[in-house]
């Protein structure tokens, strides 16, 4: 039997999941929005945070057993019914086993989609002799920032789009006023974002630098600023970065973050498509 898993529930709060924590910031975020459907374990052990339009969520305890995490999906699948997820985001193999189980379900397909690295940073390390200066994103900064998510897109998803159709989330990102900017002699050359704030970590995220502006330092020195500012807060700064991406990688652990964990990210599909 499953229970309904609520904003800042006891199962967060618990050392099991506190000790994966990281991995799983986003399960803080889902558990909040009204839409969400968010299940626990009557144990705890296990939680689910599905959102729409969005993969799912899905923490296992380390310590519960193969047949035990078996039983425990197909409880889910039980409790899902027909609702129809784009897929799901955890742990390797708890991930794995269920987008199978779910395709058998739904008598559908699955396939792994990106692996992310999570990270954290108890301590940041600002990087030397960066040129520029950091800058909250206002409303005069709509069209710069449509069209640095426009490259973020492409960068991090694959995926092409225009200007034109980044307006609306630019502006709610502004409006949000987690969106920074980092200025160089008056020109924008970088932005990055303070996405979300849960019990104990801020999220970074929509890190991105123009091609004719990389390797300066510029972003760097951005998520420097913004994660200690973040550490200021009582948080500890987290993000999450494609493994598939090596600079970025890197750019992280320079300023001090470190590697808390992977997580995988599947997609799930008719056997038509």
């Amino acid at each position: 039997m499953l229970e309904r898993l609520l904003p800042q529930d006891e199962a967060l709060c618990r050392e099991e999941f506190i000790q994966n924590e990281v991995p799983y910031n986003l399960i803080h975020l889902i558990t909040g929005l009204p839409e969400s459907v968010c299940l626990k374990s009557i144990d705890g052990r296990m939680i689910y945070a599905g959102s729409p339009r969005a993969n799912a969520w899905l923490w296992i305890s380390p310590g519960v057993s193969g047949d035990m995490r078996q039983h425990l999906l197909q409880e889910l699948l039980s409790e899902l019914g027909e609702m129809i997820l784009p897929g799901v985001t955890g742990e390797l193999v708890v991930a794995e086993q269920f987008a199978s189980c779910y395709a058998e379900y739904h008598r559908g397909a699955y396939r792994r989609h990106m692996t992310m690295e999570s990270y954290h940073a108890p301590n940041v390390r600002r990087p030397p002799f960066v040129e520029g200066m950091i800058r909250r994103a206002g409303v005069e900064d709509t069209q710069q920032v449509a069209k640095f998510l426009v490259g973020f897109s492409e960068d991090a998803y694959g995926v092409r789009v225009s200007a034109a159709t980044q307006l609306e989330t630019a502006g709610r990102l502004i409006r949000e006023g987690g969106l920074y900017l980092w200025m160089v002699g008056g020109k924008v050359v970088s932005m990055a974002n303070i996405a979300h704030r849960s019990p104990r970590h801020g999220r970074i995220n929509a890190v991105y630098t123009p091609r004719g502006e990389r390797k300066k330092g510029y972003a760097s020195a951005l998520v420097a600023e913004l994660g200690l500012s973040l550490l200021q807060e009582g948080l500890v700064p987290m993000l999450y970065a494609d493994q598939a991406n090596p600079h970025s990688n890197r750019l992280y652990q320079n300023i001090g973050f470190s590697r808390c964990g992977e997580i995988a990210d599947f997609k799930f599909a008719s056997r038509e498509t």
